[in-house]
């Protein structure tokens, strides 16, 4: 048994057990890598890729080899990949410009999100100036820039750094955004109007839902953004509201119906206490300054109301219910119900046709007699897998329609409905 502490043969080892000896001679080098794209010749082959079909790899890489570096060509083909991956976050323009790392892509805020928050800060007013800490691969770096902002994009893996500065050079932003490799602790922030923490959310093992668990943890972003005039921190959505500091504004948002992040805001412009849900692209904000008392429970109505995800995870549902003239049809499920038609960004809105106990069998027979085809199922409350609730019911018909799995005061229900898509 060896010694406790005692160093492995090559030398000392990170947490996830990599080495941190020297490479072997000729192994992969990430960052070499990365800088030969740079050079006219990566960056015609990169230039070339754009359409390539990644289904014909093997072939476009076969052909590149003869007359380029295999290691070049393995390097464009990885990357010209993560552009057209960075193509939903980014867009076409930018992807097709800009340089990734898998984990880049992976974490990246999407530029309608970035490009909110960094309005966000320009709305509180003096924001002339933000320090980015673990800016990843530049994407809300840009956003700011892009807002009039001067930034300093912080980020401790060299790799990471050297694609976000070439970002920012492929953007035209350099002017605006210095970038600089280093440990965001050791950052001195009092020289910036405002400072914006996104905290390393991940791990060997996948997501990290313990916020002082984050890189670096929670308290470590909030004692950052307390020392700043202004602050926003970028933490997951399924935050606890008591892990929320007393001193912040906290935000949900969500994009194309999908809650994508919250955000802490700290200092002037900003309500301590407060809960917002926005919703994108809209950018429609609900608010509240303090929490809402529990909305009332009935019988399920005319209508349905789908709330928007950041309502639901800021605990705002009870604002709909009011604007909606409305009521839950359960205590402890998200779902509105009403008998006055409601029309808003918040909301996805159903008209009810049937309700029903759970029954399988009747829930068949009712398709079959309405000789619907497709359908769409919802579920809150409710164990049933929606591809198998629909591989029993052997759907046939050219009509559509949309069921909720879900309790009613307590009991397993099924109500039918179809989408309001207009006035009823």
């Amino acid at each position: 048994m060896g010694r406790v502490n005692a160093l492995p043969p090559n030398g000392p080892s990170t947490a996830d057990g990599r080495s941190d000896a020297p490479a072997p001679s000729g192994a992969g080098d990430p960052l070499a890598a990365f800088m030969a794209l740079r050079t006219p010749e990566g960056a015609a082959l990169l230039d070339g890729l754009r359409s390539y079909d990644p289904a014909q790899e093997l072939a476009t890489a076969t052909r590149l080899r003869r007359t380029h570096p295999a290691s070049l060509v393995s390097a464009a083909l990885g990357q010209a990949r993560l552009r057209q991956r960075a193509v939903a976050k980014f867009g076409a323009e930018d992807a097709y410009r800009m340089f990734f790392t898998p984990n880049g892509v992976e974490q990246a805020t999407r530029t309608s999100v970035a490009t909110h928050r960094a309005q966000r800060f320009v709305e509180a007013g003096g924001v002339r100036s933000v320090a980015d800490l673990c800016c990843g691969i530049g994407g809300d770096a840009i956003a700011l820039a892009r807002s009039g902002i001067r930034v300093l994009a912080v980020d401790r893996d060299p790799l990471t750094a050297e694609v976000a500065r070439a970002n920012a050079a492929a953007l035209g932003l350099d002017g605006l955004i210095e970038v600089r490799c280093a440990d965001v602790t050791e950052i001195d922030t009092s020289p910036y109007d405002a400072v914006f923490v996104d905290p390393a959310r991940r791990g060997g093992r996948g997501r990290i839902f313990d916020p002082e668990a984050y890189s670096p943890p929670l308290s470590w972003a909030t004692g950052a953004a307390l020392k700043a005039p202004r602050a926003a921190l970028k933490i997951a959505p399924g935050i606890p509201h008591e892990a929320i500091p007393a001193q912040a504004e906290a935000e949900w948002i969500s994009d194309g119906g999908d809650v994508k992040e919250a955000v802490l805001w700290f200092g002037e412009g900003f309500a301590a206490g407060s809960y917002r849900a926005t919703v994108l692209p809209a950018r429609a904000t609900l608010w509240s300054g303090a929490p809402l008392p529990a909305p009332p429970v009935g019988p399920v109505g005319r209508f349905l109301y789908e709330p928007d995800g950041a309502v639901i995870r800021a605990h705002l549902v009870a604002d709909i219910v009011a604007r909606c003239d409305g009521r839950l049809i359960d205590e402890t499920i998200a779902y509105v119900t009403s008998d006055q038609p409601y029309d808003s960004p918040y909301t996805t809105g159903y008209e009810i046709t049937d309700r029903l106990p759970f029954n399988m069998k009747k829930l068949k027979a009712l398709l079959r007699e309405r000789k619907v085809g497709v359908l769409t199922v919802k579920k809150r409350g409710s164990a049933v897998e929606p591809e198998e609730l629909r591989r029993r019911m052997k759907l046939q018909g050219p009509n559509a329609a949309t069921v909720f799995l879900t309790r009613v005061a307590g009991a397993p229900t099924m109500l039918i409905g179809r989408p309001v898509t207009g006035p009823v």
